[in-house]
């Protein structure tokens, strides 16, 4: 009955380079770790980029008031890295037609996170104030990045969709903290 089920869930309908077979646990394991990987190294990269400026220009910046403390934003993000990887994870490993895509789509968004923080904290030295609008253009199409990524992981697996929703909130928040930042420095 469980394979029946499978094949009839949308997007695995015979497509080529669909297949309902089970991952074996060695190599989920495996796609999990990788997941987690890319996320680490993501977040690894990002704090590279705010390490040397946020006790720098950054610690004197005109900030929101309603900024939490800079203690905050490293537990925040390790805990969305997390869900990220675990959705891609899920998604991964359902294997259906339309996998490719919504993996696409994440790593658009992946990408666009790794930008964000070089470009807001790295380039303000740089370039002043414009750096800060550039951030928030980057930040406004990572929300919309993310946002269609919802979109493609929530049929495959609503776990997936739902994990995403925190880094979208929060998505929401930074971007009212770097708009504040552009208007203000």
């Amino acid at each position: 009955m469980q394979a029946h089920h499978e094949q009839s869930m949308p997007g695995s309908r015979g497509e080529p380079g669909t297949s309902t077979e089970p991952r074996s646990a060695g190599v989920q394991l495996v796609g999990l770790v990788a997941f987690l990987g890319a996320s680490a190294v993501v977040a690894w990269l990002g704090a590279l980029a705010t390490l040397n400026n946020v006790d720098g220009w950054y610690a004197t910046a005109d900030k929101a008031p309603w900024s939490p403390p800079n203690w905050v934003f490293g537990p925040a993000w390790t805990i969305l890295y997390t869900a990220m990887a675990v959705a891609a994870w899920l998604v991964w490993r359902r294997r259906s037609g339309s996998t490719g895509r919504a993996l696409a789509a994440y790593g658009i968004q992946l990408v666009l996170n790794l930008s964000w923080t070089p470009v807001f904290f790295g380039l303000y030295p740089v370039m002043g104030t414009a750096a800060l609008w550039l951030g928030l253009a980057i930040i406004i199409a990572l929300m919309i990045a993310v946002t269609v990524t919802v979109l493609y992981f929530g049929p495959i697996s609503r776990t997936a969709g739902l994990l995403l929703l925190p880094y979208i909130s929060w998505l929401v928040f930074a971007t009212s903290l770097n708009w504040w930042a552009a208007l203000h420095n």
